[in-house]
């Protein structure tokens, strides 16, 4: 076999194989997509800090002075 077909050869076989194992690790990224995007809603509603509940009454600046 003469060497530049067997380099020609060889490339091609090398990019079918890099192109394959590019397909399937994005191939396993779409699958995996639903379970990173739970986990990272459940590390998100962990780590945000909790609101304080609004007071309905409206406070005036004598309430302020008070307290301060």
């Amino acid at each position: 076999m003469p060497f530049i077909l067997e380099a020609i050869l060889v490339s091609f076989g090398m990019l079918l194989i890099f192109s394959l194992a590019f397909l399937a690790l994005f191939l396993l990224a779409i699958t995996m997509m639903p379970v990173e995007r739970s986990l990272s809603k459940m590390i998100w509603d962990a780590t945000t800090p909790k609101k304080l509940p609004v007071s309905t009454a409206k406070t005036t600046f004598r309430d302020f002075s008070k307290k301060h």
